[in-house]
């Protein structure tokens, strides 16, 4: 099994190179774990209370949970993936279901913060972007996804967006094997990271455990 992490500023191209990535490989080679499934519940915080969450602090992830069922799946096991909603801030009492895959990518903004969760990765890669780039991306996906309105989504860039990208994501650049400048725009990065997945698929013994 090969595992791949997939890290990036919020609204760098992260999902878009996922997207890319398993579309250009076989159908049921790979598994997608994302970040965002992790994030802790907050059912037991008022709603109000809720929408001043700091989505992008490392405390806000149960890694603890995370890093067991990447070890669970490693070991071919399946596990119950949680469901997270960004517009309750809670996670649901259903789960999904993923099992063990030959490719397994994790990806998130804050995956290659935590040290153990690195440890268990083959391959770390970093999706660049400029900041303004990142900012009307984030505008776009949070007013169409989370229900968020203009002056919300650039009061929550000011306040915790753009500080914890500089004291948490953007240091982790340097945990990256593989640097993606320009997110899902850049089709040769893309297409090496393909290529490396591909080759660990016909059990190059350099890439495989």
């Amino acid at each position: 099994m090969l595992i791949v992490g997939i890290a990036g500023g919020t609204g760098s191209g992260k999902t878009t190179v996922v997207k890319e990535v398993v579309n250009r490989l076989p159908d049921n080679e790979v598994a997608v774990i994302p970040q965002d499934s992790y994030y802790r519940d907050n059912s037991h915080i008022p709603m109000e209370q809720r929408q001043e969450i700091n989505f992008d602090h490392p405390s806000s992830i149960e890694f603890e949970l995370l890093n067991r069922h990447i070890e669970q799946l490693k070991e071919g096991l399946p596990i119950h993936q949680p469901i997270y909603s960004y517009l309750t801030c809670t996670r649901s009492e259903e789960s999904i279901r993923v099992e063990p895959k030959h490719v397994v990518i994790v990806e998130g903004i804050l995956i290659l913060q935590n040290p153990e969760l690195r440890d268990l990765m083959d391959i770390k890669v970093f999706v660049d972007a400029d900041n303004d780039d990142r900012l009307m991306r984030v505008i776009s996906r949070d007013m169409q996804e989370r229900g968020r309105t203009v002056d919300n989504v650039l009061e929550r860039y000011q306040k915790t967006v753009k500080p914890m990208h500089l004291q948490f994501i953007e240091p982790t650049k340097r945990y990256a094997d593989i640097i993606v400048p320009q997110g899902g725009q850049n089709k040769v990065a893309i297409s090496i990271l393909t290529s490396i997945i591909e080759k660990s698929l016909h059990n190059e013994p350099d890439l495989t455990r």
